[in-house]
């Protein structure tokens, strides 16, 4: 088996991938290197060949979990690298470094999948968006708050402003006008970001011309599906682009 990893900076996603393709992927979502480990020594049977990963971590934090897997696992960890051109896509960064590498990743995987020009949304703590050409220029992209990064700003700066996480989920039910500060704040808080990626379309309009594919990724991707009819919604769309990265043998 394969051991894949998306690691941001709270969250780890992982999912373990058979060299047998009609097995379906394995995976989840964890806090912390030790709920990671628990994690996977609870999978039955399980038995790594190798591990592919990419992380906005710090050096020594990834250090730490490479040097984790394999001690306890044996198996060979490959780790995403900054690139200029990866799998058809040239980095259109200035500093092509700077490019957040999980973005950059969910960038070259949507251009694999769409074959052409498109459009990436990844809603999560922020929501970035960017822009590829029909044959492969990575034009750049916006970055701005998500969901969690608004209600967590309006929690701590306006002092009335007190719920709790439950409260937010049954309140995002609907979006007709708020009547509780619960409701207004998070409906609020969905519609702007409906509103982002309503004109990140017209954008892509004008910079791709027509015939563009969207992709839409994160966690709060379901918050725009409605207004983007047209997406396609790719949960795993780093994981697409960490295989072109660390490609590794009998795996796609």
């Amino acid at each position: 088996m394969i051991l894949e990893l998306d690691c941001g900076n709270s969250l780890i996603k992982w999912r373990l991938l058979s060299e047998a393709p009609a097995v379906a992927p394995v995976g989840g979502v964890v806090d912390s290197d030790e709920a990671l480990l628990g994690a996977l020594l609870a999978v039955p049977g399980l038995a790594l060949s190798g591990c592919r990963l990419v992380s906005v971590r710090s050096d020594v934090e990834t250090a730490a979990l490479v040097g984790l897997l394999e001690r306890e696992f044996g198996a060979p960890v490959l780790c995403a690298q900054p690139a200029l051109e990866l799998g058809g896509v040239s980095n259109g960064y200035e500093e092509y470094a700077r490019l957040g590498l999980d973005r950059w990743l969910a960038v070259v995987g949507a251009y694999q999948l769409a074959g052409g020009a498109c459009l990436v949304l990844d809603l999560g703590t922020a929501v970035t968006s960017d822009l590829v050409s029909a044959d492969g220029e990575h034009l750049g992209g916006y970055i701005c708050p998500g969901l969690p990064l608004m209600r967590n700003q309006l929690r701590t700066h306006t002092r009335r402003i007190r719920y709790d996480d439950v409260a937010a989920e049954k309140a995002l039910h609907s979006l007709r006008p708020g009547r509780s500060t619960v409701e207004a704040v998070e409906r609020g808080c969905a519609l702007m970001l409906r509103g982002f990626a309503l004109a990140q379309v017209e954008l892509a309009s004008e910079c791709l011309g027509d015939g563009f594919s969207v992709y839409l990724t994160g966690g709060d991707a379901s918050l725009v599906r409605e207004v983007l009819p047209q997406a396609r919604l790719v949960s795993d769309l780093v994981f697409v682009g960490l295989a072109q990265a660390c490609p590794m043998p009998g795996v796609q």
